[in-house]
């Protein structure tokens, strides 16, 4: 693997890229261990209690030990079936089951149970329902400041097959954080995100920005996935050019031999440098190393920029 922490020349990357490849076990930078701490245990048993889902488990997040054992979570709603499959996934796919009417006032109780100051509320893609969702959205955020006030919400969304009026209904209260993935560099969709669209993910970051100008938004990209320097330098502008305030970026790690492979590691000095062009760009927060990942640092990032 390349010790340089600036990009190769274009003419090399490609070959470069090819020549690492990933072999044998993870870099030590990449292995972790669960920590079976008093504090995750006791959100492990919060979470069974209330028969809720969370991304942390289901997507096999490598923070899970470090986010649960400072007692924070980021929430699943509408179960734990996906309707889309991506190829960088672990979440399932397939028919999901009906919706759970109580589910947004459980999450709410387990959040006010956890003492949260800011809660991270995702979802499975729901192509099913008209809104795709955004209506438990809504109604999970109601209610968390309904049981616990003060406490920010942060909403990371599907794309809703592009139903802005959905979008507009959730950012009519003002969630204090819109994010929404681009997951990869537009080449790769078709393989990554087969049923999604890049430009569809900016259309739906540059309206939640219309519709609340003073509110928050943010996104997030992998990295690993055979994308191109240039290509993520591209997604950033992109993002900037929806005024998207906050960036996360994480390294690709693959869930099993089904998904899609790794085409390599990027090293922690290539993520410090990319977050360096992030910043450079604008972005008000940037969170990137290898083990980021959406939610990482969530509060942190909340309390930085609103302070700014």
């Amino acid at each position: 693997m390349s010790e340089h922490t600036s990009p190769p020349p274009a003419r090399t990357r490609r070959r470069g890229q090819q020549e690492q490849l990933t072999r044998g076990r993870r870099p030590p930078w990449l292995r972790v261990r669960v920590q079976d701490t008093p504090d995750y245990r006791r959100i492990k048993q919060l979470i069974r209690g209330h028969s809720l889902h969370t991304v942390c488990e289901e997507a096999g997040c490598p923070n899970i030990s470090e986010c649960w054992g400072h007692g924070t979570a980021t929430f699943l709603l509408m179960g734990d079936i996906c309707t889309r499959s991506c190829g960088f996934c672990k979440i399932k796919t397939g028919r999901p089951d009906p919706l759970d009417p109580e589910e947004p006032r459980r999450v709410a109780e387990t959040v006010q149970l956890m003492g949260l100051r800011h809660a991270v509320l995702t979802s499975v893609t729901r192509d099913d329902l008209p809104d795709g969702g955004a209506s438990v959205f809504i109604e999970t955020v109601q209610w968390i400041r309904k049981l616990v006030p003060g406490c920010t919400v942060e909403v990371l969304i599907p794309d809703f097959k592009g139903n802005w009026d959905a979008l507009q209904r959730l950012m009519d209260i003002r969630p204090e954080v819109l994010n929404h993935n681009v997951e990869t560099v537009p080449r790769l969709y078709r393989t990554v995100r087969p049923q999604a669209k890049y430009q569809r993910s900016l259309e739906l970051l540059r309206r939640a920005k219309e519709m609340v100008p003073d509110g928050l938004t943010k996104s997030g990209v992998m990295v690993g996935l055979g994308e191109e320097w240039d290509e993520l330098l591209e997604v950033m502008d992109d993002l900037r050019a929806q005024d998207v305030d906050m960036l996360t970026i994480g390294q690709y790690l693959q869930p099993s031999r089904f998904h899609l492979p790794i085409a390599r590691y990027y090293t922690p000095e290539e993520f410090d440098k990319l977050k360096e062009e992030a910043l450079a760009r604008g972005f008000r927060w940037v969170e990137s190393g290898p083990l980021v990942r959406s939610s990482y640092h969530a509060e942190q990032a909340i309390e930085h920029t609103k302070a700014t």
